[in-house]
């Protein structure tokens, strides 16, 4: 299924139930005091923040949404039923904009809730009507229209750790080594086209679609993905440990966060110099080296492929996360 970090779907309140005319009947007379009842509540249109980041994909073809009518009263002063509610599940990180009005909300946790449109009141029935100078009134009101309207969903994901780095640099295999992902893997670029998500010790990993060169003006995979950065604790900027010029390589993705802006270059930042399997060791000091020394910032070399190495950089990473 492809990933879908964004839709538009319509989105209206149930109708209010129509309040009723109607009369007891009891032995004596064919027709008592008024006992119409009032009409049930329309169901309200909810928004409801869940643990699946591909929540949105409901919304790729399926795009018109309504809640419950409310029914209409009884007779012997019964109310009617509400009707029920409208649930629309959306990942935790979605934004929210009715079009018509402007008004943006946030989803920020799980289980949290955004009523989008409540539902139409329900009508009352004859025997509200009633009083010392009109007994029996005819009298009774219709449910109120249920609301709605467009509605936009932007998916920004949440995560503790964001990985990032040039196509190929490794991301996908380090987030499958680190986690129970299953992200797919390849040795050409771009076999990431969306966000992929793990867990570690109980901390959330993404695994961000490669950066290239323009990315923060829209080429590639551009901005559809940078925005995915904006919400993750640290970054972790992965460079393969073969590119002739490793520091090239870093500078060209941090060029792309700097334009882009948001807050991407104010976050906690480590380098980490992936695929160290295919390079001697002294070579991977020398870029280790190189690396620190011109950016300032902590380099943790690692390997899929060496499970010491890979148990070395799990329990660094573990350490940061748990102190920071």
């Amino acid at each position: 299924m492809a990933f879908v970090d964004e839709a538009r779907i319509q989105v209206e309140s149930g109708k209010g139930g129509d309040g009723v005319i109607r009369w007891l009947r009891t032995k004596e007379t064919a027709r008592g005091g008024p006992s119409g009842g009032d009409g049930g509540r329309g169901g309200d249109a909810v928004l409801v923040g869940v643990r699946d980041v591909a929540a949105l994909a409901r919304y790729r073809y399926e795009k018109k949404f309504k809640a419950e009518n409310g029914e209409a009263g009884k007779n012997e002063l019964k109310h009617g039923a509400n009707g029920k509610e409208l649930l629309l599940p959306v990942p935790v990180g979605t934004v929210v904009r009715v079009v018509q009005t402007g008004d943006e909300y946030e989803i920020i946790k799980e289980d949290e809730r955004i009523v989008l449109f409540r539902g139409g009141r329900g009508g009352l029935g004859n025997a509200r009507f009633k009083s010392s100078t009109n007994q029996n009134p005819f009298e009774k009101t219709d449910g109120k229209e249920g609301k709605g309207g467009d509605i936009e969903l932007r998916l920004k994901l949440i995560a503790d750790v964001g990985l990032i780095g040039l196509p190929n640099a490794g991301k996908s295999s380090l987030l499958n080594a680190l986690t129970r992902a299953k992200s797919k893997v390849g040795s050409y670029p771009f076999t990431t086209l969306g966000p992929n998500l793990g867990e570690f010790y109980g901390f959330i990993l993404a695994d961000i679609p490669g950066l290239i060169e323009g990315a923060s003006s829209g080429r590639g995979l551009g901005i559809k993905f940078l925005k995915h950065i904006e919400r993750t604790g640290i970054l972790l900027h992965l460079v393969s440990a073969d590119q002739d010029d490793p520091l090239a390589a870093y500078r060209e993705v941090h060029t792309e966060l700097t334009s882009f802006g948001h807050g991407l270059t104010s976050k906690r930042e480590i380098i980490i110099l992936s695929k160290i399997d295919l390079i001697p060791p002294e070579m991977r000091e020398t870029k280790v080296k190189l690396l620190s020394d011109t950016t300032g910032r902590e380099v943790l070399p690692v390997s899929v492929e060496d499970p010491k190495a890979l148990k070395a950089f799990a329990d660094r990473l573990s350490k940061i996360l748990n102190t920071r």
